[in-house]
């Protein structure tokens, strides 16, 4: 065992500090913290460790909320007050910029949020007693949740009233509610949900935005951006999901009446078909149930968009789109990202193909926890 002094957090939660050389990364840790720590895994250059007794407390250090915290593998920063996860977060996002990129991005805007009662849409897991659980912090075992802080209201109620039941055959089951919306897998599996006074199509099965107060702030900087777009010319939503994002930008802008056309690509064919109850039904709309790579194959020699919508899983953007884009694509693109590594390779590439970084700004979609969600804002000539 031996004593460090936590320097900072590194991605993915755990505090890095210094000892005989090594990088040292302690989970659950705050930096300014002195812990007395003992190796987990050792590494060559770093190494993996675990708090035995903290020594003297950080000031950026809090009481969890939750009593499963630290068990419960779920949240990873609720032993950080909000200012000290926010702080944490614009750092990790800068840093990997610079590391992976080889950006240097210093003005970075951000969002917040609640820090508690956020969480819209969530997936637990069968119990052994057929109870909702999750998994325990770096474990396949399962803890029973009959509550859950980061939770909408309505999913805790449920909770604490055991209404939250895993559907016959499930071992995962996804859970979502919003306002007057509540749907369950193996119950009301398809319902609308309000977001920003606008009624949604969507299925408790496939993807949706799971913090809706943070998905509006989000649409209302796409409106902002799309709007020094040229709406004379198609909107493209890659990856778009049930249509979110391009149901707004395609008649919701303040300055003029929305693009001309909207060209959506979504592999998968449940969301695309929730996507054209979402579409108006005045705007020409290209559906395409393919891959990002596919879809520019399909697209003629010429044609051009005034304004892109990119929103992929973690994986980031695929060889192909990131060569496409590069080749042909828009004046204006929006990048919705929820892993700040692929990210920063991406973008690196949009910049070395002649597009200029205009803004990065970090939402706080999921306080507690190390996920980082951004939106960077591309643009190519003069603008």
């Amino acid at each position: 065992m031996f004593s460090v002094r936590v320097e900072r957090i590194a991605a993915g939660g755990a505090g890095i500090a210094a000892h005989e050389g090594k990088r040292i990364f302690v989970e659950l840790t705050a930096p300014g913290d002195l812990v007395r720590c003992q190796i987990k895994k050792d590494h060559k250059t770093w190494a993996e460790a675990e708090i035995v007794e903290i020594l003297e407390a950080s000031p950026q250090r809090v009481k969890p909320v939750c009593p499963l915290y630290g068990r419960c593998g779920g949240c990873t920063f609720q032993h950080l007050d909000y200012e000290a996860q926010i702080e944490a977060k614009t750092a990790i996002l800068k840093e990997t910029f610079s590391r992976i990129g080889g950006i240097d991005q210093n003005k970075i805007r951000l969002r917040k949020a609640e820090s508690f009662e956020y969480r819209n849409r969530m997936q637990f897991h069968k119990t052994a007693s057929n109870h909702p659980g999750l998994k325990e912090r770096k474990s396949s075992r399962l803890v029973v949740i009959d509550d859950c802080p980061i939770a909408d209201s309505g999913i805790r109620k449920a909770l604490r009233e055991g209404r939250i039941l895993p559907p016959p055959g499930k071992e995962r089951f996804t859970v979502f509610s919003s306002r007057k919306t509540f749907l369950c897998e193996g119950g009301t599996e398809q319902g609308r949900v309000s977001v920003l006074d606008k009624e949604l199509a969507m299925d408790v099965r496939v993807f949706f935005q799971s913090n809706v107060a943070m998905l509006e702030l989000l649409i209302e900087d796409l409106i902002a951006a799309a709007s020094k777009a040229d709406s004379t010319l198609p909107l493209a939503d890659i990856y778009c999901g049930v249509g979110t994002f391009a149901s707004f930008l395609s008649g919701e802008l303040q300055s003029n009446s929305g693009f001309s056309e909207i060209d959506l690509v979504e592999e998968n064919k449940t969301a695309l078909a929730l996507a054209r109850e979402n579409m108006p039904p005045d705007k020409k709309v290209n559906y395409y149930a393919i891959s990002d790579t596919d879809w520019s194959k399909t697209q003629k020699k010429g044609r051009t968009w005034g304004f892109m919508v990119l929103d992929p899983p973690r994986k980031g953007l695929s060889l192909g789109i990131r060569e496409f884009l590069v080749r042909n694509g828009p004046e204006f693109v929006a990048y919705v990202s929820c892993d700040p590594a692929t990210l920063a390779r991406d973008s690196r590439a949009l910049l070395e193909g002649g597009y200029t970084l205009k803004e990065l700004t970090m939402y706080d979609f999921y306080p507690q926890t190390a996920h980082i969600e951004s939106l960077a804002i591309f643009s190519r000539g003069k603008q």
